[in-house]
C-alpha cells in the first residue's frame, strides 16, 4: 500500500488546522457587538475542537510513517488559510464570516482526503476524515444559522 498522498494531505491539515486555530483565537480576542457573552466563550470551544482534530491528525501522521510540521515556520509556509491582523473594527458578523470561510476549506480538504484514502486503501485515516468533514458540516450549520442563513452544504 503506497500512502505518499495520505501523508501529504494528513500534513496539510496538520498546517491548516494549526493555523485555523490561530485564527479563531483572533476572533475570540478581537470581537466586540451584539452576542460578545455567547460567542466569546464559542470561541473556546472552537479552538478545543480544533485543536482536538489536529492531534489525532499528527498522531495518525506518525503512526503511518510521517513526520507531521511542527514549527511555527512550517504551519506558515504550508497552510493554505489566509490570516490578517487583528482589528477591532470587524463586525461579529464579519468574524463569523472569517470563521465560515476556514471551515468551509477545512470541509473541501476533508473531502479530498476522503478520496485520497479511499484511493490509497487507508480506511483507517479515511475514517478520521468522515469525522472531521461531519463536525465541520454541524459547526458550518450553526455559523449560518447564528446568521440567519441555511448552510447550503448538499
Amino acid at each position: 500500500m503506497s500512502n505518499v498522498k495520505t501523508k501529504e494531505i494528513l500534513n496539510q491539515a496538520v498546517a491548516d488546522l494549526s493555523q485555523f486555530a490561530v485564527v479563531i483565537h483572533q476572533a475570540h480576542w478581537y470581537m466586540r457587538g451584539q452576542n460578545f457573552l455567547t460567542l466569546h466563550p464559542k470561541m473556546d470551544e472552537y479552538m478545543d475542537g480544533i485543536n482536538d482534530q489536529l492531534d489525532v491528525i499528527a498522531e495518525r501522521l506518525i503512526t503511518i510513517g510521517g513526520s507531521p510540521y511542527s514549527t511555527l515556520t512550517e504551519f506558515a509556509e504550508h497552510t493554505k488559510i489566509k490570516d490578517t491582523p487583528g482589528t477591532y473594527d470587524k463586525t461579529m458578523k464579519e468574524h463569523l464570516e472569517v470563521l465560515i470561510s476556514g471551515y468551509q476549506y477545512l470541509r473541501q480538504l476533508s473531502a479530498e482526503a476522503i478520496t485520497i484514502t479511499e484511493e490509497e486503501g487507508d480506511h483507517v485515516t479515511q475514517d478520521i476524515f468522515i469525522g472531521m468533514k461531519g463536525e465541520t458540516e454541524k459547526t458550518l450549520w450553526m455559523l449560518f444559522a447564528e446568521l440567519g442563513q441555511a448552510p447550503n452544504l448538499g
